[in-house]
Formats: C-alpha cells, sequence, structure tokens
C-alpha cells in the first residue's frame, strides 16, 4: 500500500529550542507520477507551487520591527511565526490547460484539483492515454488540506555593531527530524544601517522618526525520504531547496515603550525540487493497460516564486527585556508575521 507522502507535512525544527511546526498537506501527490516524468513535472508543480511561495514569503518576513538599530554589542533574541495567505487563484488548477502530453481529463469531468492549499475534497478524474485515446487506466487529482494559508516560523539572534549597524543570524544546523521526516537545515543573515546618523550626524535627533534599509538572504535546504512503488526502490528522496532575498526601507517612531513602523521593500524567493531515485509510472499500452516504466530522477522544478514589492505596517512593544512584536504585510502572498523577543540594551 502506498505511503501517504508527508513532504508538506514534516515537523520543521527552526532554533536550538526545537520550536516545531507541522507544515502542511498529507496527499498523495504519488497518484501524480504518472505517464511520463514531464507530466509529472506538470502536475507537481501545479499542486505544489502555493507551499513554495507561501515558504518564500515567509523566509523574507519578519527581519525588523523598528528603524532603530542596537547599540554597540547589545542584542536580542526573537522568535515568530508568519502566515502567508493563498489567494483564491492559488487553490486549484486546471490540469487540461497544463500542456499535458498523455493525461487528460475524463470524458464530462472538467480537470480541475485542489493544490495542497485548496479544499479538502479529491479533483476530477483524469485519464492517462494511449496513441491520444484513453488507456482504460485512471486517477483521480489528489485533495488538498482544506488550509489557505503557509505557516513557517523565524528565529533570529541580531547584534548591534558600530556606525549604527545590526547584523541578523538565522540559523538552523542540517537535522534529522526522524527516520521518514527527513532532514532540514537554514541559514540566513541580514544587516540594517540607520541612515538619519550618517547623512545628518548628531543633527539626526532633530528629526522625530527614525529611517533605515535593510537586507535579507536565507537558505532552507530539506530533504524527505520516499516509497512510492510500495517498497520496490530504496532510494527514493525528495529533495527541496529555497532562497529568500528582501530589501526594505523602514521609518519608526519611538512612542515610551511602544514602537509603530512602516516599510516598503522588494522581495524575490527561487525553489528547486527534484524528486531522486527510482520511480515506476503507470503507462498503459493497448495490450496492457497495467504497464509501467521505470524513470531515475524523473522530476525536476525551478522556479522564481516570488518577485515584487511588499509594503508592511506594525509595532513593536517593549516591557523592559522583553519585547512583542505583530505586522501585516501586502504583498504578491499577503502575510502576518508576530511573535515575541528578548534582549538587553537600547
Amino acid at each position: 500500500m502506498k505511503r501517504k507522502l508527508t513532504a508538506l507535512k514534516s515537523i520543521m525544527i527552526v532554533s536550538a529550542f526545537l520550536l516545531p511546526l507541522n507544515l502542511l498537506a498529507q496527499e498523495d501527490v504519488g497518484d501524480l507520477f504518472k505517464s511520463s516524468p514531464a507530466d509529472a513535472t506538470k502536475l507537481v508543480d501545479a499542486y505544489i507551487s502555493p507551499l513554495f511561495k507561501g515558504l518564500g514569503v515567509g523566509l523574507n518576513s519578519g527581519w525588523n520591527t523598528s528603524a532603530k538599530t542596537k547599540g554597540f554589542l547589545r542584542f536580542d533574541l526573537r522568535i515568530t511565526g508568519t502566515l502567508a495567505f493563498v489567494p483564491t487563484k492559488d487553490q486549484t488548477y486546471n490540469a487540461g490547460s497544463l500542456g499535458l502530453q498523455n493525461i487528460k481529463p475524463a470524458i464530462g469531468a472538467n480537470g480541475i484539483g485542489p493544490t495542497a492549499f485548496g479544499e479538502d475534497s479529491e479533483g476530477s478524474k483524469m485519464d492517462i492515454l494511449v496513441n491520444g485515446a484513453p488507456s482504460g487506466k485512471t486517477f483521480n487529482l489528489p485533495q488538498g488540506t482544506g488550509i489557505h494559508f503557509v505557516p513557517s516560523p523565524q528565529v533570529q539572534l541580531t547584534v548591534g555593531l558600530p556606525k549604527n549597524i545590526d547584523i541578523s543570524l538565522r540559523l538552523v544546523p542540517k537535522i534529522k527530524l526522524g527516520d521518514d521526516a527527513g532532514s532540514i537545515n537554514m541559514f540566513g543573515i541580514g544587516a540594517k544601517v540607520e541612515v538619519l546618523p550618517l547623512i545628518m550626524g548628531k543633527k539626526d535627533k532633530l528629526l522625530p522618526f527614525d529611517l533605515a534599509v535593510a537586507l535579507g538572504l536565507t537558505r532552507l535546504n530539506y530533504t524527505l525520504p520516499l516509497d512510492i512503488n510500495n517498497g520496490k526502490y530504496t532510494n527514493q528522496e525528495l529533495d527541496i531547496k529555497i532562497n529568500g532575498f528582501s530589501a526594505d526601507a523602514i521609518i519608526s517612531k519611538k512612542l515610551l515603550f511602544f514602537t509603530p513602523f512602516a516599510s516598503v521593500g522588494f522581495n524575490t524567493s527561487k525553489s528547486n525540487l527534484s524528486a531522486l531515485g527510482t520511480y515506476d509510472f503507470d503507462a498503459p499500452t493497448i495490450g496492457n493497460p497495467n504497464a509501467t516504466q521505470t524513470y531515475t530522477d524523473p522530476v525536476a522544478l525551478k522556479n522564481n516564486d516570488i518577485s515584487g514589492m511588499k509594503a508592511s505596517v506594525g509595532f513593536q512593544l517593549k516591557l523592559a527585556f522583553f519585547k512583542i512584536y505583530a505586522s501585516y504585510t501586502a504583498a504578491q502572498y499577503s502575510y502576518v508575521n508576530g511573535g515575541i523577543g528578548f534582549g538587553f540594551g537600547k
């Protein structure tokens, strides 16, 4: 019996405190390994795309909650989470418009299937073709999770440097999540520079706000062992890499212990997904509707998932060494971010 692909529901370890987050979907993506690698690649891409877009904006989120930089060697440790909202248009896909070579909607079916973040219901019935005609071999597009947002966590250490500069680090060393859950590692680095002291020197205090520019780069690597063919092959593995970049201009104003802020910026994310190993695909023929064909490393996706402007509003609330953060960002995938932090010094 096929094992359900839990690539999207694996435990993400994100800090030295091993903070877990269950990432999503639980559908049999192996049901998309049909006909040929070319068709399977298109189906997997359409199904899983919202995950990469949501994780992409999540990797780029939560870097800064104030334009004010820290004093030399002052620091804080921040734990936040992001919910990226999947637009309605990305909750379904039309398999009939993907340019599939040997798969088409069955007679009377519409070819519509939920993406991984679509409704928790089975998709359209599909025919596998032989010489352009239905072979009698059919399957249904996999169901979604019923979840319409992509969660992602961030754990970040920020340290103040001279010349009104902050450096931030996000790091998860390679951690094995379990025999069936794969492994994950992540690295991110960010920098923020306060602008007014550079331009005005000590006169910057004459202005009633703080202004800064910031950059952030993040790389996430995730691998998951697969079993698409009932244990026939032991080398099946899903390999995922996501790269995020963000640049922001930030303005904020400290009001006692409350600091509201706003920012505008640009962010991008790119992803690579590879299904590595040996796989048997359903490939019926006229004489044998149950025929299969074997392929090695059949699926490879490389996408520019997110590229565009973003605008954020939010605040940080400071109570002694304890801080609370919250923000909302309008972007290609809009999102909310919130969390807590601990630190000392301004």
